[in-house]
């Protein structure tokens, strides 16, 4: 395969998988989704694809089987980055696809939220990433180490990275960990996302924007979900910021993100324990002993009813799809049958 696809993530698996749509299949990684139609890389180079009634959603990152300006399908996905849609209506919104890393960036101009750091932790997990903290505008920060000694309390075993575009702190480290596996920048609008991808690529390729003085709240300046190819290979997306991090997985992952939490889980005495009164429960022992902090434990719970919720939400939402499917199978046999002629002597 072509060096460009290369460079960006191509390798054997997706080969196997394009094979199944037909010898004269080509694959195309969508760089950017503009709602009726997706732009995408080929081995020709970038190409506008239009989107058509059947196909499953696609996202940024996802590969597709092209012939011509035609889809013919999505390849399987190797990550699915997704949370919980806006409105509460059990539905998910796709981030983005076959991603390794997560980067939860955060700015040191503004607290470094607990509660959301958790969450992008778990989404990452869910996807079947790796989430990695990137503390942004480490020069407008009163006090870096506080920051650090709170997260690695909070946060415990959490890969985290200190930057700033300004001074140039921590900007190879990250770029390093960057180079070749596809990437993925989480974070509220004004956080620094779209600089650091530019400090990243070496080049102006994501808009910037201010942020507020009294509240250090930006602007979205990015506007849709952007592919960027790295200069010594692997992919980087840049994406809007978002306010709300719902959770749209399920509970394995919400363990992912409290490992601490599920090792002590495992001593409990009953195998059930909802960490909620019970006798022999290690991880109320351990809150009482003040090895485990209470709010921890409070955000554990939280995380896991939402997980759990959002979990039976999708069963119903198939369940409801599976009937209406079912539905539709009968009505076209009941048309079928009552089709003129069909009660003529044979």
């Amino acid at each position: 395969m072509p060096d460009p696809l290369t460079a960006i993530g191509w390798g054997d698996r997706w080969s196997a998988l394009l094979a199944e749509h037909g010898p004269t299949a080509e694959p195309g990684r969508v760089l950017r989704h503009d709602g009726v139609a997706v732009t995408v890389a080929t081995a020709e180079g970038e190409r506008v694809i239009p989107l058509r009634r059947g196909v499953e959603p696609v996202t940024v990152g996802d590969w597709l089987a092209l012939e011509g300006g035609h889809l013919l399908g999505l390849l399987d996905r190797s990550s699915l980055l997704r949370r919980r849609a806006a409105g509460g209506d059990g539905g998910a919104q796709l981030l983005a696809a076959n991603v390794d890393l997560v980067l939860l960036v955060c700015g040191l101009d503004r607290p470094v939220r607990t509660g959301r750091v958790q969450r992008g932790e778990a989404l990452a997990w869910d996807a079947g990433a790796t989430p990695i903290l990137v503390l942004t505008k480490a020069d407008l920060a009163p006090s870096v180490d506080a920051v650090l000694a709170d997260i690695e309390r909070d946060h415990p075993g959490l890969e985290t990275h200190v930057t700033s575009v300004t001074t140039g702190l921590g900007l190879a480290e990250v770029g390093e960990r960057l180079t070749g596996p596809t990437s993925v920048l989480l974070g509220e609008s004004g956080a620094g996302k779209s600089s650091l991808v530019n400090a990243t690529l070496g080049a102006e390729a994501a808009a910037t924007g201010t942020v507020r003085e009294g509240d250090a709240k930006g602007r979205h300046t990015t506007t849709n979900r952007q592919l960027h190819m790295l200069p010594a290979g692997g992919v980087v997306i840049d994406s809007p910021g978002i306010r709300e991090v719902g959770l749209a997985g399920d509970e394995e992952a919400v363990d992912a993100t409290f490992t601490d939490i599920e090792d002590l889980a495992a001593t409990c005495r009953f195998n059930d324990c909802a960490h909620d009164g019970e006798p022999g429960c290690a991880v109320a022992a351990a809150v009482e002993d003040g090895t485990l902090a209470p709010a921890r434990l409070d955000a554990y719970l939280v995380l896991r009813r939402e997980a759990l919720a959002a979990a039976r939400r999708a069963d119903e939402q198939q369940r409801r799809a599976h009937e209406r499917r079912g539905a539709k199978a009968l009505r076209s046999r009941l048309k079928e049958k009552q089709k003129p002629g069909d009660d003529r002597p044979g």
